[in-house]
């Protein structure tokens, strides 16, 4: 029980110190990890798996078109909304034919939209990085083994989408 709390804590302090962009990322990537097991309860005929999968996946890709902000990017945030509207009746559309199939292509696209998201997280940091006039970029994913890496200014992601 203590490690679960334990985990609980650690999750809870990501969220509140994650920016927008990054939150976005966990979503999709809880999206991702919903479906996965929906698509196992699938495959292995466990439907309380398979329900428990896909309700979440569905919150989450509600969630995702909830955050959208028309007002940043209209053409954008319509087809982000029809992209996210799609997979969760897709999901819909496997729950009634029981199809592991279905699941699979919107996992396909949960994976597309995760490396998407990141490549524009990336171009963001690296935008955000060469306004502030730091030459070196460290790299976003690895952490630094420099003792002195917290002297270095860390990029701010303003993402509305």
């Amino acid at each position: 029980m203590k490690a679960a709390s334990g985990s609980q804590a650690y999750l809870r302090t990501k969220v509140l110190t994650a920016s927008p962009a990054e939150l976005r990322l966990m979503l999709i990537d809880g999206a991702i990890r919903f479906t996965e097991l929906a698509k196992s309860g699938y495959e292995r005929k466990d439907y309380e798996a398979t329900y428990e999968g896909t309700t979440k996946a569905q919150a989450i890709l509600l969630e995702l078109v909830n955050s959208l902000r028309p007002d940043q990017s209209p053409a954008l945030c319509e087809r982000l909304s029809a992209l996210y509207t799609y997979m969760y009746q897709r999901l819909l559309d496997a729950s009634v034919e029981k199809s592991c199939e279905i699941v699979a292509e919107v996992l396909k696209l949960l994976r597309f939209e995760r490396e998407t998201w990141v490549l524009c997280m990336d171009e963001l940091a690296r935008e955000n990085h060469e306004a502030s006039g730091v030459t070196e970029l460290p790299h976003a994913a690895a952490p630094s083994s420099h003792s002195d890496s917290a002297e270095l200014p860390r990029p701010r992601l303003s993402v509305q989408i």
